[in-house]
Parts: C-alpha cells; structure tokens; sequence
C-alpha cells in the first residue's frame, strides 16, 4: 500500500504534466484556428478549380498533354503528408497505415513533414525527396513537392502518382485519404477537398471556346492545378494536425485533473486513517 508520502509525490508529479498539457493545449488551440481558417477559406476555391480541371480533362477536346498518359504501371511514387511532430492522436498512425498498402517493391516516397520521412526510413522504403512545411504551409512549398512528382512523372522514372494526407472535417473529425493524381486523366480515389456534385459536373455537356487553342490553354493549366492541388492538401493537413493535437492535449489534461482528483481523494483517505491510528494508540496508552 503507498504511503502518504508516495502519493503526494505523485500528486505533483501528475500536476506537473497536466500544467504541460494545458501549455501545448492553448499553443494548439491558437494555431488551430489561422490553420482552419485557411482550409476552410480554401475550400470554395478548390472544388471550383476540381470542376474546371474534370471538365477540362473530359471533354471530347482533340489535345494532347504528358500528364495526362495512362501507362502499364511498373513504378509509382507516393507524397505522403504528415506532421513535423506528434502527441496529435491517431492522426500519423492513420495516414501510415493507407501507406503500408502499397507494395515496398514497385513504390518509391515523396515526403512532407519530419513524421513522414520517420515512418519511410524506419519500415526500410525507398524515399527519394523529402520536404517540410510550416505551421502556415506556402504555395512555394507546395509547388517543390508537385514539380518533384511532375518530373519524375514526365522522364518516365513512375507511372503513376498517389498523394496520402488528411482531410480536414471539423475540429473533431479529421479523414485520412489516398488519392492518384497523376496521371491526371484518370484520377482515383478520394479528393481533397470532397467534391458532392460529381454526378452533375460529368453530366455538363456545354461547350467551351479556348483561346488560343485547347493544347496551350491545357497545357498551361494543368501544371499550375497539380501544385495548386497540393497547397491545398497541406492546408488540409496543417489544420487536421492542429486540430487533432489540440483534442489530444485536452484530454490528456481532462484524464490528469481526474487521476489527480483520484489520488487526493487517496491520500486524503490514508492521512485521515493515520490518523485516526495515532488517536487510538493514545487513548490506549491512557487507559492503561
């Protein structure tokens, strides 16, 4: 049984952490709400620029472009996003385990953020560029990490290009996704953001006039879509890590104050006890 003395040590112990918790809560908390505001500002944008790109990319247009070649798959390359840091839930843990899907053999990495370049090196992948980004992701940034899969896409080295990241929802809800983006014809899986009226922008049958002509309208915008693209999955990925760890902090706080409650609860119990002892061996001694 812990005497008096263990429990309030580890009383101050647990105290201490929970006053950490409640720091990197409030840091969270503070950086979760710019991040947010940038996904969610974002959004409009990207489901106009999805619909421009799929109906761009589905019309009968006799055009040609590179990004849009369908090979036989030998190599494909994979962007994985991820955080710098963690303590932020299951929120890495989700996104590496769509990873661990693709075959090791046939898949090489392009990574973005420290946690993802961990996970590559330590499961012994092959990783072929690595980036970062910051608590506020820039379009530069996002613009190395597409121009990296474009040429590896464009010289041949891979066939196709998958990006793994998370989805921001809301504050609560983060959603890892696995998406192809390259080539950019045949995209597949999910999107970042989700767009709910694919039904009706595949049914469009208008008919658009480019100016100066449909291969150099297309040829310039499909490169600026793919980096654009990106921006928006780290936007994505910043406010779900922010999001996800401001959660995980407050209820690691929340479990701290309540085992805290718990042991003074337990101490206060064992001290009333001793003394209450103490009492009975004086009055003991007494009668005697």
């Amino acid at each position: 049984m812990p005497s008096t003395r263990d429990l309030r040590r580890r009383i101050q112990s647990i105290r201490g952490t929970a006053q950490i918790t409640r720091a990197m809560q409030m840091v969270a908390s503070s950086k979760m709400r710019k991040a947010q505001e940038a996904a969610i500002t974002a959004r409009p944008f990207a489901k106009m620029l999805y619909e421009i790109q799929r109906k761009v990319t589905t019309r009968p247009i006799e055009f040609r472009d590179p990004l849009l070649e369908v090979r036989e798959v030998r190599k494909r390359a994979v962007i994985l996003v991820a955080a710098d840091k963690g303590l932020c839930g299951a929120l890495n843990t989700n996104v590496f385990r769509m990873a661990t899907e693709f075959d090791p053999a046939s898949t090489i990495f392009i990574t973005a953020g420290r946690k993802a370049a961990q996970f590559v090196a330590v499961t012994r992948r092959t990783l072929v560029a690595e980036f970062a980004y910051g608590d506020e992701p820039t379009y530069g940034e996002a613009r190395a990490v597409a121009n990296t899969a474009q040429e590896m896409f464009l010289n041949g080295e891979v066939d196709e290009v998958y990006l793994i990241a998370t989805r921001f929802i809301n504050t609560l809800q983060q959603e890892p996704v696995s998406m192809q983006i390259l080539p950019v014809g045949s995209l597949k899986g999910l999107r970042i953001p989700a767009v709910e009226e694919i039904e009706r922008v595949a049914a469009d049958s208008s008919e658009y006039l480019f100016e100066p002509s449909p291969q150099a309208v297309i040829s310039a915008f499909l490169p600026r879509w793919l980096s654009v693209f990106v921006y928006l999955v780290l936007l994505n990925a910043k406010a779900s890590e922010q999001s996800a760890r401001m959660v995980s902090m407050k209820n690691a706080t929340e479990a701290a104050e309540s085992l805290i409650e718990d042991l003074t609860l337990a101490y206060n119990r064992l001290r009333q006890g001793n003394i209450t002892k103490e009492l009975l061996e004086i009055a003991g001694g007494q009668a005697e």
